[in-house]
């Protein structure tokens, strides 16, 4: 009896700890960084035209997006406030040639906590160009991790090089973000190279 006992135990343990598990997983939810979407709060014009913008969006769990344009070039950061979103590494990440965004963000959460952000970027290839004469764009993913600890870059992901780049995404983001140091590791380059990352990690 004692035997049936400590073993109908050690299956409850099991059991419960696995419906912790199942309740507990790892999930993504959604927000945008579209014009629409967001509150507008500086800008240069010349001639009655924006070359300069910056505008706040909101994010889940409080967070707040900050996507700054300038001369055609995108940066993306996060933090509590707009003011603390700029004062993060992020905000300095940018691009040579020029770029732009996918207004989706995939933010990746525990527990309901977001810990990272993943977004596609489109970075102009200049030798590469269409029959207008205008670069065309190569595609990369991007995983931003999250305060506390710094907003920074964690990963690129090429999307044409990788044709499950999405799930190559999130797995960066799970395995790397959280334990990712801003001031002393350097971006990963997860999955196959290509393209994308050339432009983003010039030579």
């Amino acid at each position: 009896m004692t035997t049936i006992a400590s073993f109908s135990a050690t299956l409850l343990l099991i059991v419960g700890a696995a419906t912790i598990a199942a309740a507990d997983p790892i999930g993504s939810s959604y927000s945008s960084t579209a014009d629409k979407d967001c509150r507008k709060i500086s800008s240069t014009k010349i001639d009655g035209a924006d070359i300069a913008s910056e505008r706040v969006c909101r994010g889940p769990a409080g967070f707040k997006v900050v996507k700054s344009e300038d001369d055609l070039r995108e940066t993306i950061s996060v933090g509590r406030t707009a003011k603390s979103a700029n004062d993060q590494p992020a905000a300095g990440q940018g691009f040579g040639p020029f770029n732009s965004t996918t207004p989706t963000i995939e933010w990746r959460l525990h527990a309901g906590k977001p810990f990272a952000m993943i977004q596609r970027w489109h970075i102009a290839d200049n030798d590469d160009t269409g029959k207008d004469g205008r670069p065309l764009s190569k595609q990369m993913l991007v995983v931003t991790r999250l305060p506390p600890g710094g907003a920074c870059h964690v990963a690129y992901i090429d999307v044409k090089a990788n044709p499950d780049a999405n799930e190559i995404a999130r797995k960066a983001a799970d395995d790397l973000a959280r334990n990712f140091d801003c001031k002393k590791d350097k971006v990963k380059v997860a999955g196959l190279n290509g393209r994308s990352i050339e432009l983003a990690l010039p030579r």
